[in-house]
């Protein structure tokens, strides 16, 4: 109980720290979001006008409490672009960003999971050759560049699907669906490597274990050590990684969105970064941010409820 209450302190003291880096960074950086929605010709007295409008003339420790406070209630402030509530616009966006994540992971799961477990259980030298080359060109390569390929290789070369094309969830579940697919492949495939990769020498490990050999001496027949004995302590760091890997996936998105043109919030952060939309983006940086967190958080919990050594601990 004691390590919960620490890292709930822990994770509400970065969420603050990255709330207020996340702020102020926008304080610095060059550029005025009035001159990006008024233009460069406006006079000085519609610039001051806007400026008061929209707050920016304030003292920065006053707007940031005002926006700490607003978040926390669910306001997350108005876009200086679209002139609408960033929870709208995120209430518009984040639902593709959550499906795709959600397929990739899925997909990383299902394939990883079995052929982990089968290159595992396995002993052939010329399999686990080739296993490590293709896992480590696997891993060399970025998402974006997978998705680049899929873009050339389905919608050009072979006209499966229109790049850029994308079918929103309200107009057909089956379009939608089937366009995120090679997105939510290309960003699995890396996860996929590293998750065999790890999957395989986790059992490797346990199979040299001194209660594997007890179990093989009475007898017992391998298969049967795997499901009952192996599987258990070998999954332990595995299911950590994939915990992890979803934190990652998401914030993964924001490249492979721009790839397919998918109008999720990677989309958004960065054309609102371009457009000085600093409410947009600063809501958005701590939402991934806390995202991450909270997950890497769950992942560490799960760590203590599977493995009994750190539960004793």
């Amino acid at each position: 109980m004691r390590q919960i209450i620490k890292k709930t302190a822990s994770l509400i003291i970065t969420l603050f720290i990255v709330s207020l880096l996340a702020f102020l960074a926008f304080q610095i950086i060059p550029g005025d979001p009035t001159t990006k929605i008024l233009g460069t010709s406006a006079s000085p007295e519609k610039v001051a006008a806007l400026r008061t409008q929209l707050g920016l003339d304030r003292p920065v420790w006053e707007r940031y409490i005002d926006w700490l406070v607003s978040f926390l209630k669910g306001d997350f402030g108005t876009s200086y672009n679209y002139m609408r509530p960033v929870r709208s616009l995120l209430a518009d966006k984040l639902p593709v960003t959550v499906l795709l994540t959600v397929m990739s992971f899925a997909i990383t799961a299902a394939a990883a999971i079995p052929l982990g477990i089968v290159l595992g259980s396995i002993r052939n030298a010329l399999a686990d050759h080739l296993t490590m080359i293709l896992d480590q060109i696997i891993m060399a390569v970025p998402p974006f560049f997978f998705g680049i390929i899929a873009c050339y290789l389905f919608g050009i070369v072979l006209k499966w699907f229109l790049p850029g094309g994308y079918v929103p969830l309200s107009a057909s579940i089956p379009g939608c669906l089937s366009y995120l697919l090679l997105p939510a492949l290309s960003l699995a495939l890396p996860r996929i490597a590293m998750t065999v990769r790890m999957l395989r020498g986790s059992i490797r490990h346990e199979l040299t274990q001194n209660y594997v050999l007890t179990a093989q001496s009475r007898g017992m027949p391998l298969r049967a050590i795997l499901i009952r004995h192996v599987m258990r302590n070998a999954m332990i760091p595995v299911v950590t990684f994939l915990a992890v890997s979803a934190a990652e996936i998401m914030t993964g998105t924001i490249i492979i969105e721009q790839v397919f043109t998918i109008p999720g919030i990677g989309r958004l952060l960065v054309s609102s970064i371009g457009n000085r939309d600093f409410p947009v983006v600063q809501a958005i940086v701590v939402i991934l941010a806390a995202w991450i967190m909270i997950v890497n958080f769950i992942a560490d919990l799960l760590n203590h409820w599977m493995d009994p050594r750190m539960r004793s601990e």
